[in-house]
């Protein structure tokens, strides 16, 4: 029986989530399934991804054939990276410790740098969410600029009036006294 690792769909319309399942060629792809293996949500950022890993690894040795979406999940997991040490030992380039030790290192080095990039990313948004406030400060002192000469504006031109009504009451009230 020829197998593949593929994803299965769920989730409502425009919210997918997937299972990574081992089925059968000619299952349909939300059809029958061997094994669950783990999940993908590609919703998230970033994308959440729960994998149980040695029964991947074990399916990728077995010989089943990933999609191309699984394959590229299961090397961001490792699962190729530890097939590719398990070969180094099985032909006797180094043992199973040294290959569990590159492995390690590989990881860590994979998550030193997904921190590096969400540190990255918090600076970003920080940076902008500032210049969006600062071009908000900016746009509300140009208003308030505004408000603060039609008020001027509006003040002068009332006074104005209130000076040539005064002067007008003067002329007419000094011809009359006269």
């Amino acid at each position: 029986m020829a197998t593949k690792i593929r994803l299965q769909r769920h989730g409502r319309k425009s919210y997918a989530f997937y299972s990574i399942v081992i089925a059968d060629v000619r299952a349909p792809r939300d059809g029958k399934f061997t094994e669950k293996i783990g999940t993908y949500n590609p919703n998230t950022n970033p994308a959440t991804v729960d994998l149980k890993f040695d029964r991947a690894l074990y399916w990728v040795e077995t010989g089943a054939q990933p999609t191309d979406t699984v394959r590229n999940i299961l090397s961001n997991e490792g699962v190729y990276m530890m097939k590719h040490l398990r070969g180094g030992v099985k032909k006797g380039a180094f043992d199973e410790a040294a290959a569990q030790a590159k492995f390690d290192a590989w990881k860590a080095d994979k998550q030193k740098g997904l921190a590096a990039f969400a540190a990255k990313e918090a600076a970003a948004k920080k940076q902008a969410e500032a210049a969006r406030l600062e071009a908000e400060k900016k746009t509300a002192e140009a208003i308030a600029q505004k408000v603060a000469d039609k008020k001027a504006a509006e003040a002068a031109a009332k006074a104005e009036a209130e000076a040539a009504e005064t002067a007008e009451t003067e002329t007419t009230e000094a011809p009359a006294e006269a």
